[in-house]
């Protein structure tokens, strides 16, 4: 990870959970990290113990509404201003309702989209260009996919979120072929956990804390710094390998 030292990542859903964890890790290890979500407030208080914790690095809060691509386009251009540009974006930002397919809103299924499909890719070609124009050569972009991006499980409430995760699947792999089209060797990778101990599903059942509860009883959950572990082992790959894929679930 030494070359990443002071440089600039941006990771999406930085307030709770995986992003969080990755926002810390990183900041640990050296990197300059713009921490995005629409609850800053969180971020703040993160990035106060990382400063209280002597960490190398530091971890910059940005208010970001990832439905708004107006908003996006503004914090990358925050970003370019104070910082230069994006060298790693990590699109970690997602979120599932429980809309079935034979009865759920329409509304649900478009804010899912808007979040896990369409900020994903914005933040993916504002990365790159701003890579591009900087003449950065071996950025990354990481996105934090699920095992419901691969296989379609049996739960209803999950069905139309496994099917942004499969457009995540299907995105990350665009990207590879697109970049190395271009002949460049920024590199794109997807990272696929199973069940993470998070809010998600707090928030995915948030009427039903009895279905959350059993889910956790059911399967052991991965945690957080899990997923951190496995960013920063793809980071720290030598610039000529790519990580195409880390698909994993606890045992």
């Amino acid at each position: 990870m030494e070359r990443w030292r002071g440089r600039v990542a941006l990771v999406t859903g930085a307030s709770v959970g995986i992003g969080a964890a990755l926002a810390v890790e990183l900041v640990r290890l050296g990197m300059k990290v713009v921490g995005c979500a629409r609850d800053v407030g969180k971020i703040q208080k993160l990035a106060a113990e990382c400063q209280s914790a002597g960490h190398p690095g530091v971890l910059v809060p940005f208010k970001c509404d990832l439905t708004k691509e107006e908003e996006i386009l503004a914090m990358f251009a925050a970003i370019k201003e104070q910082h230069k540009g994006v060298d790693v974006c990590i699109n970690n930002a997602g979120l599932g309702q429980p809309e079935p397919l034979l009865n759920g809103k329409t509304s649900g299924w478009k804010n899912m989209m808007d979040v896990n499909v369409l900020a994903l890719s914005i933040c993916a070609r504002e990365a790159y260009q701003s890579m591009k124009e900087r003449n950065v050569d071996d950025g990354h972009i990481i996105n934090i996919n699920s095992v419901g991006g691969h296989h379609v499980y049996p739960f209803p409430d999950l069905h139309f979120y496994m099917a942004t995760k499969f457009a995540v699947t299907a995105l990350t792999e665009g990207l590879r072929q697109e970049l190395r089209a271009e002949k460049t060797h920024i590199r794109a990778t997807s990272i696929s956990p199973g069940l993470v101990d998070t809010e998600f599903a707090s928030r995915l059942h948030s009427d039903e804390p009895e279905k959350v509860a059993a889910l956790y009883s059911a399967l052991r959950p991965l945690k957080p710094k899990d997923i951190a572990s496995a960013v920063t082992y793809v980071l720290s790959a030598p610039p000529h390998v790519q990580v195409g894929d880390i698909n994993f679930e606890a045992v």
